[in-house]
Order: C-alpha cells, then sequence, then structure tokens
C-alpha cells in the first residue's frame, strides 16, 4: 500500500502512555518536502495581518484498504480539527460534495470539487495490520487542477494513531501557508486542583491539542514552571518539595528527577535550556537578592550574569544562544531587558509604553519576544521586537500571564484566570496576529505552560 509518489516512511515509535510522550523515530526516511514552493502551484494561504479568509476546504472520507474500521473518520476529524482549529481553513462538509472518490489512487475529477467552491482537496486512506496503523494522504490544488506536492505515507504503532492524524495535518499546513508545522509536538504544564487558596499541582505533559495527558508529578508538592529542553527528553521545573524553590531536572523517559547545585541559604527558580542544551539559566536568591545566573549542565560550574539590587527573573534565551532576555525592577517596576548571554555587556532595557512587563519568552524563530503586560487593572498578553520596538497586545482580561511559543513562532499559548474567589486557570492560546484566540481543549484548571519542539 504506497502512494504513487512516496517520498517518506517514517515510523512513528510510540507505545503506551508514557511512551507517547518520547520521540519518534524515523526509518527509510527521503527528503519530505514539508512546505510546498512556488512551483508546486498557486494555493496559498497568506498570514500578514488581523483579517484572513479561511480557506474552503474539502477532507474528503478517508478510505478504509483494511481492518481500519472507525480509525479512518478518527484520524481524519483530528486532521481536519487540526487545521480548522486554525482559523486559516474552512471545511467543506461531506454533505456538501457532490461526488465522493472512488479510490485513494482514481484520478481526481476537479469540476466536481470546484462546484463547491474548494479550493484546497485532502484525500487520505488508513489501514491496520499487525497493530501497525498506515496513514496516506494527497493534497490538491483544485482551481489549477494540480496535486499540491507529493503525497506522503506514516506508519505507527495503533496507540499512536493521533500522532499520524498530527503528522497528516502538519504537512497540509506547511504546504499552503509556507510554514513551519506544529500540530506534532507536546505541551508540559502544571496542572491545579483543590481550592483557590490552597491548590494542589503536578505537571502534566500532553498533545499540542489537550490529548493524551500523562502525569510526571504528583501532587506532594508544590511544582511551577515546568520547561522543556530543546529536543523535548528533559524537563527542568522549579519544587518546593524541601519547602525552599530548587530547580529539579527531569529525565521524561524515565520520570526520574534530580535537584541541581544548590548551596545553602539560597532559592533558585524560573529555568530554561539554551537552545543547544548546554547551559541553564535561572533565577537565584541570596540574601534578599534575586539574579540572574547561569549554570554549565556538564560541570555544575554557576556563574551570575546580573548582579544588581534588583529583582530580576524570568531569563529566555534568543534563539540563537547569544542574548538572553529578562525581567527586572531595577527601573521601579518590572520592564524587560536583554543581556548577551556570556554576561559580556550591561542589560539593555527595551520596554517603554505604561505598565509593567514580565515573563519575556523569544519566539523560535528569533524575530519576536512575547510577554505579559500588566497596565491598570488589566492584563495582556503581547509581543514585541527584539529592539522593543512594534509593540502588540495581543489580549485583554481580568489575569493573562506565562506566554510560550509554538515551534513555528506563529502561535502563543498562555494561562488565564478568572476573576473571583473560585476564579480557575485555564490554558488558551492566540495567533501571532492577534487573532483566533481560543481556550484548550483539557480538563480541570491548568497553568504554566510550556510549548515543546516539533516531534521527529
Amino acid at each position: 500500500m504506497s502512494l504513487s509518489v512516496h517520498l517518506a516512511r517514517l515510523s512513528l515509535a510510540l507505545a503506551a502512555a508514557l511512551a507517547l510522550a518520547g520521540p519518534a523515530a524515523a526509518q527509510d526516511t527521503a527528503p519530505p518536502a514539508l512546505a510546498a514552493t512556488e512551483d508546486e502551484g498557486p494555493l496559498r494561504i497568506e498570514i500578514t495581518g488581523g483579517q484572513v479568509e479561511p480557506m474552503p476546504t474539502a477532507v474528503a472520507p478517508f478510505f478504509d484498504e483494511g481492518g481500519a474500521g472507525d480509525l479512518a473518520a478518527r484520524i481524519q476529524a483530528v486532521v481536519t480539527a487540526d487545521l480548522t482549529g486554525t482559523d486559516l481553513f474552512r471545511e467543506i462538509p461531506a454533505s456538501a460534495h457532490v461526488a465522493q472518490p472512488s479510490g485513494f489512487d482514481e484520478p481526481v475529477t476537479y469540476p466536481d470539487w470546484r462546484a463547491v467552491n474548494a479550493e484546497a482537496l485532502i484525500l487520505g486512506a488508513v489501514s491496520v495490520q499487525g497493530g501497525q496503523v498506515t496513514a496516506k494522504f494527497r493534497l490538491f490544488d483544485v482551481f489549477s487542477g494540480q496535486p499540491l506536492g507529493d503525497g506522503m505515507q506514516f506508519d505507527a504503532p495503533e496507540a499512536g494513531w493521533r500522532r499520524v492524524a498530527h503528522k497528516v495535518a502538519d504537512q497540509v499546513y506547511a504546504r499552503i501557508t509556507g510554514e513551519g508545522p506544529y500540530f506534532d509536538s507536546r505541551v508540559t504544564f502544571v496542572s491545579e486542583t483543590g481550592p483557590k487558596d490552597a491548590r494542589l499541582k503536578r505537571i502534566g505533559i500532553m498533545d499540542y491539542d489537550g490529548a493524551n495527558p500523562i502525569w510526571v508529578t504528583d501532587d506532594s508538592a508544590l511544582v511551577v514552571s515546568p520547561r522543556f529542553s530543546p529536543d523535548g527528553s528533559q524537563l527542568l521545573y522549579t519544587s518546593f518539595g524541601n519547602g525552599m524553590p530548587q530547580v529539579m531536572l527531569m529525565d521524561v523517559a524515565t520520570v526520574q528527577s534530580r535537584p541541581l547545585k544548590q548551596e545553602a541559604g539560597t532559592m533558585s527558580f524560573a529555568p530554561r535550556f539554551s537552545p543547544d542544551s548546554r547551559w541553564i539559566v535561572y533565577s537565584r536568591e541570596q540574601g534578599g537578592n534575586t539574579d540572574v545566573w547561569q549554570m554549565d549542565v556538564a560541570t555544575g560550574a554557576e556563574r551570575p550574569l546580573t548582579e544588581t539590587s534588583a529583582i530580576e527573573t524570568s531569563p529566555s534565551y534568543s534563539p540563537d544562544g547569544r542574548r538572553i532576555v529578562f525581567e527586572s525592577d531595577q527601573s521601579g517596576n518590572q520592564q524587560i531587558y536583554v543581556i548577551p548571554a556570556d554576561g559580556s555587556g550591561e542589560p539593555t532595557r527595551i520596554s517603554f509604553g505604561d505598565g509593567s512587563y514580565g515573563t519575556p519568552a523569544w519566539s523560535p524563530t528569533g524575530d519576536l519576544i512575547a510577554f505579559t503586560k500588566r497596565n491598570g487593572d488589566r492584563f495582556h498578553i503581547g509581543v514585541m521586537r527584539p529592539d522593543g520596538t512594534e509593540e502588540k497586545l495581543l489580549t485583554e482580561s481580568f489575569l493573562d500571564e506565562g506566554p510560550t511559543w509554538a515551534p513555528n513562532g506563529r502561535v502563543v499559548m498562555f494561562t488565564r484566570q478568572t476573576p473571583g474567589g473560585d476564579g480557575t486557570s485555564r490554558l488558551h492560546s492566540v495567533d501571532v496576529t492577534g487573532r483566533n484566540m481560543r481556550p484548550l481543549s483539557i480538563e480541570g484548571a491548568a497553568s504554566d505552560p510550556d510549548w515543546g519542539p516539533l516531534l521527529p
């Protein structure tokens, strides 16, 4: 069961719940075209501003090519949900289709799809054999009457069928938008239970859309601020297990944690990895003073990057590893500063708008920094250029905070808390243009998201 043009055959090494959290392995992989080039057809969504008309897209019912049963429909549903969830694609319902294809490899009758104003058409097929699921797809530009890139096929253990669906949707998204994919990725977060003044917290890892949550800590100790390593194999987080905040390092595959080096009488928190995983940057409090510190992961050697009387925290590396953005109250209230990652220069303030700024996070594409802004009694998630120009506020509410970036730098996820004594924290996401703000579908209260890398 191969595609007419089979560019890649990926084996997604997934097993039960914990294995689903690990990276997938690739086999027999030829270089896949992740994004359509200009000579592959005119179909393209331009995402440049706040107003985008969703592309009418037909997803024909995926074919069962043996043993798939309802899995074909479930994979199709996830593909459709991924695409329409961006608000860049509008599904043309199956009830409106003029005719259905008779087989996956049959020629496409383009007039039938033009008749329902479809601009893009997705054909798919699924089979299951020996506990392995195989899904394949083809993408077509209806108006030009041409395939958009080559078809692809993905294989996985049956338990990993959702990752297969995300892989298909990633390819469609990348080819039509020209941007990097992000659906096949994970988010780590803090689950919250109990009354507002006595929250119990544990760290979870889930699919980007809230599915398949697993728990990597229990709620016996307060835990906050989980952060993925660049390859997603490790987590940094802050634990209050010994009564004082302390940075912990976890191996995701084994769910084993150990404390980072810490001297008596100090507190450490707000950790992040450098892009090459060589360094960890974090905040360290000693004697009532909080500075940004850096640690060599291999040797445990530490050094301060800031040494002032201000509170300096929430550091985040630029994607090239050369600079670090952080928040500091040295000007009298929280503002955002940038410093060379080697500690060779003085911090440069980049935020100058009304209100205070905090929790900066550098985009993986390097062109933007997301932040939390408080102005009066309202909170915002916003973005600005690394030099502080072109500030844009994406949200406004009683309390929005803690932005984190999708792997392609297109979407920002954050925590939104509702007011009142029974206020609840929920995860939301918003497009970097300020469009398509929506809550994440996850059971219960949640906070402190960190978006991990695209899975292999």
